[in-house]
């Protein structure tokens, strides 16, 4: 009897925080979710609103780990003979069913994740969005025909590279999928994919629906696990690359691993990004961007502008309208269409972020708000994860809160005189991920954007990232870039073909 996708199970229907429980196995190569080998290792995955748990992630073994590589092998061999209009017709499909079950999706992604309904619907919309732009890619993959003396020529030929791996972080776990997945499979490859071990549910669901849509089995495949699983993914024969969206410390160890084998590697790493607000800004959308450059998805978003430069003659408009509004964001279960702020990803992070909070003011940095754990009325929500969000003024370049990513709900404010210390004051860091710029005046906008070292710059808004534009970084926070058209060159590798019309000369 075929298997019932995950969001046709009863379980799946109408999830609210608390309900769900997940005891299908998250395993899925050759078209079917697979039951783990062995569940000596397996480890607890937490509810962030409520803290009980989820489910179990099962990590997978060598065995498994080879066994889901063919078997994306095998699908690879055929879809990449496809035309690009045939895997288009396949990838829109796919597109399509995910428009139409967004809202459990959504859902099923607020009880792994923690973040609030409102933001998980818009990343499921991002992730459709993504396959459909890449379907639309997809037919139009050439090469280039070069005309050479005599009648020769040559011509190059865009093609696969093969199995691509890749290894997923948990704050966008669905979306992250969908747009490792989606540029991989326009340009003819099979995907193995990796989420991270704290939310292993709905990549599974990702591969449920592309084989819905009609991909070979094995196109997709997803295998669960930690650190340990990546390292078999990294090292293995049959990979040909590995896009890894993380940590720095490990982001080095994958592309270590990939060395090993001569893998291409596309890193998205972390982020202390600077957003620098000029005193002849809209000042209410520099507030505005303020706050989404830091509190989206309970501020753990790896190109957030969490270094707020305001210019001196503003600082106190500034800070008393952004302390206003940050006290105003509705902290709670984050199933409810008014919560704006959800839970932490899990009680380890939580710490975490509060401890950077205390040592922050520890080392001078004054609280204007938040910062401590939050326990909302609703008995169901006292053991999760939540922290208000903070706003820190007295901040000082060389406090570990403004050097360090925290990935919380955490602002750290400093003043600037001018836009030339601001500027190398801004770039005095070791990540490049993003940056952003609030200012009237068109020629300054332009001049910081060329100046600022980041792979994004975001001019007069903060966090906009549409599936047509690249996203990557400079510096510490990676290489390759994901989105946009230049993405197909990270998927895909050029063969030249020289073809000799004449007769062969040699000195031989």
């Amino acid at each position: 009897m075929a298997q019932q996708p995950l969001l046709s199970l009863p379980e799946f229907q109408g999830v609210s925080t608390g309900t769900l429980v997940v005891k299908e196995p998250l395993n899925f190569w050759g078209g079917a979710r697979v039951k783990p080998k062995d569940t000596k290792n397996s480890e607890p995955v937490y509810e962030p609103a409520t803290g009980r748990v989820l489910c179990d992630m099962i990590p997978c073994g060598e065995e498994e780990v080879d066994e889901a590589i063919k078997s994306a092998h095998s699908a690879y061999l055929k879809w990449s003979k496809l035309s690009g209009m045939e895997r288009a017709r396949i990838m829109l499909e796919a597109a399509r069913i995910i428009r139409e079950r967004r809202d459990e999706i959504a859902r099923a992604e607020v009880a792994n994740n923690g973040k609030s309904i409102t933001e998980a619907q818009v990343d499921i919309d991002v992730a459709w969005q993504g396959i459909e732009y890449y379907a639309g890619i997809a037919p139009t993959l050439s090469g280039q025909h070069i005309q050479l003396p005599g009648g020769s020529f040559a011509y190059t030929r865009r093609e696969p590279l093969g199995v691509c791996v890749g290894i997923g972080a948990w704050n966008y776990p669905f979306q992250i999928a969908a747009w490792k997945s989606a540029p991989a499979m326009a340009c003819g490859n099979a995907v193995v994919f990796k989420p991270s071990p704290m939310t292993p549910v709905t990549a599974v669901m990702l591969a449920e629906i592309y084989k819905e849509a009609g991909v070979p089995d094995g196109l997709f495949n997803v295998v669960q696990g930690g650190a340990e699983t990546g390292g078999l993914l990294c090292q293995h024969p049959m990979v040909a690359k590995v896009s890894f969206t993380g940590s720095v410390p490990t982001g080095k160890k994958v592309m270590e691993m990939a060395a090993k084998g001569v893998k291409q590697v596309t890193l998205e790493l972390g982020g202390k990004s600077p957003l620098i607000i000029f005193k002849d800004c809209e000042l209410e959308n520099a507030i505005k961007g303020a706050l989404m450059a830091n509190f989206l998805t309970q501020g753990e978003v790896c190109c957030n502008g969490t270094r707020v430069f305001v210019q001196r003659e503003i600082m106190p408009q500034f800070l008393e309208e952004v302390v206003k509004r940050t006290k105003a964001i509705p902290v709670g279960d984050p199933m409810c269409e008014e919560t704006r702020m959800g839970a932490l990803i899990s009680k380890p992070h939580m710490e975490k972020v509060l401890g950077f909070i205390k040592q922050a003011k520890e080392q001078g940095a004054k609280v204007l708000c938040g910062g401590e754990q939050f326990v909302p009325n609703d008995p169901k929500l006292k053991d999760g994860y939540f922290v208000l969000p903070c706003v820190l003024d007295n901040c000082r370049d060389d406090m570990t809160c403004v050097r360090e990513e925290i990935f919380g709900p955490v602002m750290s404010v400093l003043p600037f005189e001018t836009e030339e210390e601001v500027l190398q004051r801004a770039n005095n860091t070791t990540f490049g991920l993003a940056s952003g710029v609030f200012t009237r005046d068109i020629a300054r906008a332009h001049r910081v954007a060329a100046n600022l070292e980041a792979g994004t710059c975001y001019i007069n808004n903060y966090n906009v990232g549409p599936v047509e534009v690249p996203f990557g970084g400079y510096k510490m926070s990676g290489f390759g870039r994901e989105n946009g058209q230049v993405t197909i060159e990270y998927y895909s590798q050029l063969k030249t073909v020289v073809v000799e019309m004449g007769d062969v000369e040699s000195i031989f």
